[in-house]
């Protein structure tokens, strides 16, 4: 029995295109029915208002196909948000109408990246699904495929899931799929073998992760990606299996959280945000962010790259090495050349006292990577 699952009181649930459409796209009633019979009934167990349930749905250009005549998923932006937009009503009125059958009202919420990236947009999403929680209302998410950019989409709803997922402070995450667990190869060939649960990226050794889904965008490696980054427990199983999953039961597989749950701020700046510009900072500034857990001060920056302004997050990278951190930064990126190297004091003293404050306060900061400084050579 997974004790963590079983006994979580709010879970986000997924299902990928593949797990709620028929081979032509097209809305599968009966699969729908069939999965909204398990959340309902594990929503309210005997009849009774209990767990509850955010509900992160793919589908919408895969619905949208059937009535615009496409025989394939149609590869060109415009014609994937044209889909989207027909899609999109149909999915919600199957929804609408399957959880009725239970008497529970269903509320849409439709996110691009550029929601979770934003501060204010993330805490508005928050504010409504957790009035939709209360309200007694199964939020139905979806990203907004009708209006998102290439450069603003979050690719996959596996990891629209687990962002939602900390979006909402969950229990636990369901990633349900056409395949029922994560296998050691392709499961259709002979040898490859259930992998029941991961720890950490060790169990994973030697796992060849290939696509799935006829419909969707994702597959195992967007899967794994999304159990990284949950934050919490994540069940990997098929649409069949969901209420199995649901009841803490051994199906598919089972990745198990890493550490201590950091905090909604820190879970934000690291896998809801993109970095808008770089920092390089030298060793010793290394060493104070990534083990003394200081903030990032002028005095320690080597080098700026981009176009950001105050408040935007910001990657921090080793003079010469990789990836350390990414921080809400306190300065735009036209002001920072003329700091670095300086002390905040003698900042004060030359050009007044509003310069003496950090680049990166340390509360604004989030470590991503264990990298080494290295020392130049000489």
């Amino acid at each position: 029995m997974r004790t963590a699952i079983a006994g979580a009181r709010r879970v986000v649930v997924k299902a990928g295109s593949s797990s709620l459409t028929t081979a032509g796209g097209a809305i599968d009633a009966a699969r729908i029915d069939a999965l909204v019979d398990v959340l309902a009934g594990w929503r309210q167990p005997d009849g009774a208002k209990g767990h509850e349930v955010v509900f992160v749905s793919s589908g919408a250009i895969a619905a949208g196909m059937g009535p615009l005549g496409l025989p394939a998923r149609p590869r060109d932006l415009a014609a994937q948000q044209a889909a989207a937009s027909v899609g999109q009503g149909l999915l919600v009125a199957r929804y609408t109408s399957s959880f009725a059958r239970y008497d529970l009202g269903v509320g849409q919420v439709l996110l691009t990246a550029d929601d979770m990236m934003r501060r204010s947009h993330h805490r508005n999403a928050r504010r409504t699904l957790e009035q939709l929680l209360a309200f007694g209302i199964v939020p139905i998410v979806n990203e907004n495929d009708t209006v998102a950019t290439d450069e603003i989409r979050f690719g996959d709803n596996d990891r629209l899931a687990a962002l939602v997922a900390h979006l909402v402070r969950a229990d636990a995450l369901i990633l349900l799929s056409d395949v029922d667990a994560l296998y050691t190869g392709d499961p259709r060939l002979p040898g490859a073998r259930r992998i029941e649960n991961v720890h950490g990226p060790a169990d994973l050794e030697g796992v060849r992760l290939g696509g799935s889904g006829r419909v969707g965008t994702g597959g195992m490696v967007t899967k794994v990606e999304a159990a990284r980054i949950a934050g919490v427990p994540v069940v990997l199983t098929d649409a069949a299996s969901a209420g199995a999953a649901l009841a803490g039961e051994d199906v598919g597989t089972y990745f198990h959280p890493a550490g201590a749950r950091p905090s909604a701020r820190r879970q934000w700046l690291a896998h809801a945000t993109t970095g808008q510009g770089r920092l390089r900072l030298d060793p010793g500034a290394v060493e104070a962010v990534l083990r003394r857990g200081k903030s990032l001060l002028p005095a320690g920056i080597t080098g700026v790259e981009g176009d950001f302004s105050a408040g935007d997050p910001v990657d921090l990278y080793a003079e010469q090495g990789g990836l350390v951190a990414r921080g809400l930064v306190n300065y735009d990126a036209g002001e920072i050349p003329e700091l670095m190297g300086r002390s905040t004091r003698w900042l004060a003293r030359e050009l007044g006292p509003e310069y003496e404050r950090e680049i990166i306060h340390r509360d604004d900061l989030v470590v991503l990577a264990v990298t080494e400084a290295r020392t130049p050579a000489g």
